[in-house]
């Protein structure tokens, strides 16, 4: 049974994490961009229903948007809201009803779309769009939905011819219609996108690669639920040719998605629940997805460690994991933020967190709690034998939820990119050596 977390401690500011990347607030639908080389993501976000209102909210209880900056190698800030649904000009208040959004650049400008619930408007959702100098804001928000355009799910594309598009929908029929230079009207009637498979479809998400223009979505098959898909076409209005699935629905609940390129690297971010265990209250992840020869996408498979490369000023979750032998995680007691830790530590247990980039690192810090006082534990390269290079005593902190932060030398200087390798030290038969949370490499 998986556990449900019914606390949630909200922080802003710099956050850590691997999969999920945010553990402070429930982020879903994530839409990542790559702006002037820096990467950016625009989730939606969940969270409970208001006191009193539970019934209301049978599907998802959604306020607004709040934006995130991938920071050094693997630290995620978070620039707060972007958006709040009693700020939407044209749309009902208290709707909890701001579902996935997006946001594009085009000659100079960032243009944000997201969807709303009309006031005075029997439409299930219209979608409005804001405008601004700076990919994090403010944004200079219409006053009015665009014109002709009822749905869910907005995914613009600006391919390079440096036209604009706009592709929306929900059930199962996904739409795309052009966009005036203004990126704020349609300049034709929006067409139904064909070529897709039958069934329940949402999410589109379009991105255009070696001349193909990719269309990708959330489609929901009857004896699987929900799984992400994609199709090619040479033309942006389509017709498409169905490619197959990019993921495998996950625990049967929703998925929703984007595809971005980054430093070489092609990404999709997702959503699932590993925070809450309850699938209305979602947390986004990410993971490197790959291409053919032939331009078809191969499965990704979802994974704990995730994207990113940690460095010098990262915390290392190193309970999302790569490997594991002879220990296991769980989520983290005491008050310690939302998140895992290793823990059922035992002679020579060891963890592996894949990708760590070494360069500069002078010390380790190690957050741990203990509830006895024998052993230690190494840090290593590449396999649990491998070059040392931390050595950390186990003492006894008050508990096993108790937490200190300690610190050792790194004991010679390493450059480049490893994996990281932790490797517990107990008497035989111990069955707990240490907790532990998380690593920190500093200067």
């Amino acid at each position: 049974m998986r556990r449900i977390l019914f606390a949630l401690f909200i922080i802003t500011g710099t956050l850590y994490a691997q999969n999920p990347l945010v553990t402070h607030m429930f982020t879903a639908d994530p839409t990542a961009r790559v702006f002037d080389g820096k990467l950016y993501v625009y989730p939606s976000s969940d969270t409970y229903p208001p006191a009193g209102r539970e019934e209301e909210f049978p599907r998802f209880c959604m306020p607004g948007y709040h934006a995130f900056t991938l920071e050094n190698g693997a630290t995620w800030k978070d620039h707060g809201w972007i958006l709040k649904e009693n700020d939407v000009p044209w749309g009902e208040k208290d709707t909890y009803a701001m579902w996935a959004p997006d946001c594009i650049e085009k000659d100079g400008k960032y243009y944000y779309y997201y969807p709303a619930k009309p006031k005075k408007d029997k439409a299930f959702r219209r979608i409005g769009v804001g405008v601004s100098d700076n990919p994090l804001g403010p944004f200079k928000w219409n006053k009015n939905f665009i014109e002709g355009v009822s749905g869910i799910d907005p995914g613009l594309l600006v391919d390079d011819k440096n036209d604009a598009y706009l592709f929306f929908g929900g059930g199962h029929e996904l739409y795309v219609a052009p966009l005036a230079d203004n990126m704020s009207e349609i300049t034709a009637e929006p067409i139904l996108i064909e070529g897709l498979p039958a069934g329940y479809k949402e999410g589109s998400f379009p991105f255009q690669k070696d001349g193909t223009y990719y269309l990708t979505f959330a489609h929901v098959f009857a004896d699987e639920g929900y799984t992400i898909g994609y199709a090619t076409s040479d033309n942006p209005m389509g017709p498409y040719i169905y490619g197959g699935k990019i993921m495998d629905n996950i625990y049967n609940g929703t998925n929703h998605h984007s595809v971005v390129e980054y430093e070489g690297q092609w990404i999709l971010f997702y959503h699932s629940w590993d925070i809450s265990g309850f699938s209305k209250l979602r947390s986004m992840r990410a993971d490197y997805m790959e291409f053919k020869k032939d331009g078809s996408i191969k499965r990704v498979k979802p994974t704990l460690r995730g994207i990113g490369t940690p460095q010098v000023n990262d915390t290392i979750q190193v309970d999302r994991y790569n490997d594991i032998s002879g220990a296991n995680t769980t989520f983290v007691g005491g008050n310690e933020p939302t998140g895992w830790m290793v823990c059922d530590t035992r002679m020579n247990s060891f963890v592996r967190f894949d990708r760590v980039k070494f360069d500069g690192a002078k010390k380790i810090k190690a957050r741990v709690a203990s509830g006895q006082r024998m052993g230690s534990f190494e840090v290593r390269l590449n396999n649990p034998k491998g070059k040392l290079v931390a050595e950390f005593p186990i003492n006894y902190t008050g508990g096993w939820n108790t937490w200190e932060t300690i610190e050792a030398d790194v004991k010679e200087d390493i450059t480049g990119i490893h994996n990281l390798v932790v490797v517990f030290k107990s008497d035989w038969g111990n069955t707990k050596a240490v907790n532990l949370n998380w690593l920190l490499m500093t200067e």
